[in-house]
């Protein structure tokens, strides 16, 4: 498999990413959530699933069934769980920055939680046989 590098040409490359499970409805629904917020369009979105996905998750060395998490790939580093959360959060347009607050909660309290939540996200919001397209119009905010 190639590098995510060479799968999208440099001048290209986004510089926020954001790798998240297509089957869950969960995830889904946040990725819709982060676009209606992100009028600058800063974030771009890839399925954990799509071989960019699988070709970030290897670069940094990370299972490439690692679908417990949304992972925030940010040039050369990335951040996972209660991490890229908050700093999603911290970049989308209203009140939702604020919750970049919680950040100096420790990650060995805020990632329990995030974790109990991955674990039954199936059960609580259910789970899609098949990975979210997005629709045309959005097409463009999404790497293959």
């Amino acid at each position: 498999m190639g590098s995510p590098r060479s799968m999208i040409p440099e001048a290209d490359q986004p510089k926020n990413i954001v790798l998240f499970d297509g089957v869950c409805n969960l995830c889904s629904s946040s990725v819709q959530f982060i676009i209606n917020r992100d009028p600058k369009s800063r974030f771009r979105f890839a399925l954990l699933q799509s071989e960019t996905g699988k070709g970030l998750l290897e670069k940094f060395q990370l299972p490439v069934d690692a679908l417990y998490s949304i992972i925030l790939v940010r040039e050369n580093s990335y951040l996972e769980r209660s991490d890229a959360a908050l700093e999603i959060a911290r970049n989308l347009s209203g009140l939702w920055p604020l919750f970049y607050a919680f950040k100096i909660v420790p990650k060995v309290l805020r990632d329990p939680i995030y974790n109990w939540i991955s674990r039954n996200r199936y059960n609580w919001f259910g789970k899609k046989e098949a990975c979210w397209l997005p629709t045309p119009e959005l097409k463009e905010r999404f790497i293959d």
